[in-house]
């Protein structure tokens, strides 16, 4: 029986993220930051962890934070976030760079992960401007 459906072709509600792991590199400048080469935290699913002992700091963290949902998820194989994988460090002054590699892939449920049900038929876009979408479809039907 296949993971993505059932034996009656019923689509499950199974979804697949990438772990990452974001790495401390050396870039062209000093680093000033409280990160060294090598440093390192890695994220699957929703959990990041750092090994142990080691401190991540905050400022830089904060930043990449907003990329790596949309890293862990499968993207056009030209899109910038499949192929960019190096962030500068927020600070100027610092020359740290953060890479960021997808390291392997997980499967999740949505059941497991969100009190929200599945909608039965798939979302479609929904215009914020509903009043020029209608206007839109008499001049089309006008043609």
């Amino acid at each position: 029986m296949s993971k993505r459906a059932r034996s009656d072709d019923t689509p499950t509600d199974e979804f697949t993220l990438y772990d990452l792991r974001v790495e401390v590199v050396q870039g062209d400048k000093d680093m000033v930051c409280n990160h060294q080469v090598g440093d390192y935290f890695e994220l699957s699913g929703e959990n990041l962890t750092l090994p142990p002992g080691q401190s991540f700091p905050i400022y830089p963290l904060a930043a990449l934070l907003p990329l790596l949902p949309a890293k862990q998820r499968k993207t056009h194989a030209n899109d910038w976030m499949t192929t960019d994988t190096d962030i500068a460090c927020p600070d100027p002054h610092c020359g740290a760079i953060f890479r960021i590699r997808r390291i392997g892939e997980r499967t999740f449920r949505h059941g497991d992960v969100t009190a929200v049900p599945l909608h039965p038929q798939p979302l479609h876009f929904q215009s914020l401007h509903p009043e020029s979408d209608a206007a839109d479809d008499d001049r089309e039907a006008g043609e």
